[in-house]
C-alpha cells in the first residue's frame, strides 16, 4: 500500500506540473517568481514521493522520505500562503512590479532571491487566472496541504 500510495503522490505532482506548464504554453499565462518557487515546492514533493516509490523502504526509511515529503510540502504551503496573501493586499500596499528572476537570479546571491522573491511584487499580485473562484496560488496551497497529508499516510501510517 506505501509504494502505491507514493506513486499517486508522485502522479499528482507531475499531473500539478504538467498543468502549470499548459497554463504558461497553451493559456499564456506567464508564471511570477512565487509561481516559479511553488512549482520548485512541487517538484520537489514529487521527487520525494517518486524515491519513496521506487525505493519502497521499511520503518525508519519510510519515516525520512515521509519527513522530507512533509517538509517540502510545508515550504510550497507556505510560499503559496504568502502569494494568496499578496494577491488580496488593497492596490496601494502591493509591492512594485521588480526585476525578472532571471536577472536577480545572475545579479544576486541566491540567498538575496529567495528573500526578494518571497516579499513578492506587483506581478504576483495579479490574479489572471480562477477555477471555483480560487486563484491558482490558492489551488496549489490546497494541493500542497492534501500533498503532505498524503505523504503522512503513505510513510507513517500504513504498515506495509
Amino acid at each position: 500500500m506505501r509504494r502505491t500510495l507514493n506513486a499517486l503522490g508522485a502522479l499528482i505532482c507531475a499531473a500539478l506540473l504538467g498543468y502549470a506548464w499548459y497554463a504558461q504554453t497553451a493559456l499564456n499565462l506567464e508564471p511570477c517568481p512565487l509561481c516559479i518557487f511553488q512549482r520548485i515546492g512541487i517538484a520537489a514533493v514529487g521527487v520525494f514521493f517518486l524515491a519513496a516509490a521506487v525505493h519502497h523502504p521499511k520503518r525508519w526509511g519510510a519515516g525520512a522520505y515521509g519527513t522530507l515529503i512533509v517538509l517540502a510540502a510545508l515550504g510550497t504551503i507556505g510560499v503559496a500562503a504568502r502569494h494568496v496573501w499578496i494577491q488580496h493586499l488593497p492596490e496601494g500596499a502591493v509591492p512594485v512590479c521588480g526585476a525578472t528572476l532571471n536577472y536577480m537570479l545572475d545579479v544576486f546571491p541566491l540567498t538575496d532571491v529567495i528573500r526578494k522573491v518571497l516579499t513578492g511584487s506587483g506581478e504576483c499580485a495579479k490574479v489572471t487566472w480562477r477555477f471555483l473562484g480560487l486563484s491558482m496560488p490558492a489551488w496549489v496551497l490546497i494541493a500542497s496541504a492534501g500533498l503532505g497529508a498524503l505523504g503522512i499516510q503513505a510513510n507513517f501510517r500504513t504498515r506495509r
